[in-house]
């Protein structure tokens, strides 16, 4: 086993749990189970990988409560997921997994929107109770002040991202529960991954984050913050899916957008941007 491959198969198994990628009894070929889903994977890692990409060899296992064609989808699916994110000597399981989480989350999101369109899509959804008392909710909460990025549009995707000064976890929940209930366009938006930063009393710090289904995007949100030694700020970045999949390069434009909020908000100096720069030609 080479190193680049027990430090991916230690990673996986730490970000997904213990049992999401182990060997089985053929040389080079390990078990992937990919999280939330009911069939596992063969996957072969040929000795020089990552200099070539790993192939997959089938389907291991259905799974218990696996609905029938669901091994054949998953397994279709994951294949894609790799081929789109393998790049020669670079290892690509992490990515494909993700991948493969956001061909899902598209393939479901499609599946329901077919079950619901009807002559009436373009209305407004019927206000349920429940909506009624988050607006109620929200109305208590002053309007949150937003220093708004530039829209990033890439294959038809969207991503928009807002911060704004907070002094507590309490503050910066509310003002995510006033977005939402305020702006139905963002309410309705396809993901949006949120991360804050709070210094508070007697040394104490708070941080947290929400990747709200775009797996793994809140952790690397709220990563770009503490780079960037961002404090009492909170940032929520939204997308809306063109249907065009982007792989791996969503988390950049996710990072993206709200660094350009930041910088829209001052806090991110020039000395800073000119420091990063210096020694290029």
């Amino acid at each position: 086993m080479s190193e680049e491959l027990q430090d991916e198969l230690e990673a996986i198994n730490s970000i997904y749990g213990d049992g999401c990628l182990v060997p089985s009894n053929d040389a080079n070929v390990y078990i992937l189970t990919p999280p939330g889903e009911s069939s596992s994977l063969r996957v072969e890692f040929p000795p020089t990988y990552p200099a070539v990409p790993p192939v997959v060899i089938g389907t291991n296992s259905t799974g218990e409560h696996g609905r029938r064609g669901d091994a054949a989808r998953e397994l279709s699916l994951f294949c894609q997921a790799l081929s789109t994110v393998y790049e020669p000597g670079t290892v690509c399981l992490f990515d494909a997994i993700e991948e493969l989480t956001r061909l899902l989350e598209s393939e479901a999101a499609e599946q329901r929107q077919d079950q619901d369109s009807g002559p009436e899509d373009n209305a407004d959804p019927i206000p349920t109770a429940q909506d009624a008392v988050v607006a109620e909710e929200a109305a208590d909460i002053p309007e949150p002040p937003w220093i708004i990025s530039d829209p990033f549009v890439e294959l038809k995707s969207i991503f928009v991202a807002r911060c704004a000064a907070v002094s507590s976890t309490e503050e910066a929940e509310a003002f995510v529960q006033h977005l939402l209930s305020s702006d139905r366009k963002v309410r309705t938006a396809t993901h949006n991954i949120t991360a804050w930063r709070v210094k508070g009393p007697n040394n104490t710090t708070f941080q947290d984050c929400n990747d709200d289904g775009e797996t793994a995007a809140g952790g690397r949100l709220l990563h770009l913050m503490q780079l960037m030694d961002i404090w009492n700020v909170m940032v929520v970045v939204t997308r809306w899916y063109g249907g065009h999949k982007l792989g791996p390069r969503r988390f950049a434009l996710i990072n993206q957008t709200a660094r350009d909020a930041f910088v829209k908000a001052g806090l991110v100096s020039d000395n800073a941007n000119k420091k990063k720069t210096s020694g290029k030609t």
